[in-house]
């Protein structure tokens, strides 16, 4: 079952994506999901969107990491290639790399994923602290094909109304 953010927000979505169903594309903890066809030997690439309220104190690098953790319980081995803070104090940012494999079908995929982690602070109540994450997943022959595309999502994120634009 998909979620909803913690907080709404807006972005665009390039042309070439479409959005799908979270549960159609095995994220049913995303709020959204949009794939590009077609797949690369059989994975097709997606963007992901999650968030959660954060009460917590964890830093966006501690975040990070939970995520890894979490992906190492799902695959053999999770490699960060690349991790950095990005934004401001106002508006904290951190992106990761991340390279790994799957096998899907029978086949053994080699994929890249890129994680954005934005900070936000609850416009109705800004003691409230969301952090939402976008995640791009691509085989790692269409990562850096498709990798503008994720980052021209990540600049166009804003705050409020419907969740996609």
């Amino acid at each position: 079952m998909s979620t909803t953010l913690p907080i709404p927000i807006r972005f665009d979505v390039p042309p070439g994506w479409r959005a799908a169903s979270p549960e159609e594309v095995g994220a049913p903890g995303a709020a959204f999901v949009a794939v590009h066809p077609p797949s690369d030997a059989g994975f097709t690439a997606n963007i992901t969107v999650d968030g959660e309220y954060r009460p917590d104190s964890a830093s966006l690098p501690e975040i990070a990491e939970e995520s890894v953790r979490h992906m190492n319980r799902s695959v053999a081995s999770v490699l960060v290639t690349d991790r950095r803070e990005t934004g401001s104090a106002d508006a904290p940012g951190l992106t990761q790399t991340l390279a790994f494999s799957v096998v899907v079908g029978g086949r053994s995929h080699d994929l890249v994923q890129s994680q954005v982690y934005l900070a936000m602070l609850d416009v109705d109540d800004p003691h409230r602290r969301a952090v939402i994450r976008l995640a791009f997943t691509s085989s790692a022959s269409q990562h850096s094909a498709l990798l503008d595309d994720f980052q021209d999502v990540v600049r166009s994120v804003r705050p409020g109304g419907s969740t996609t634009s």
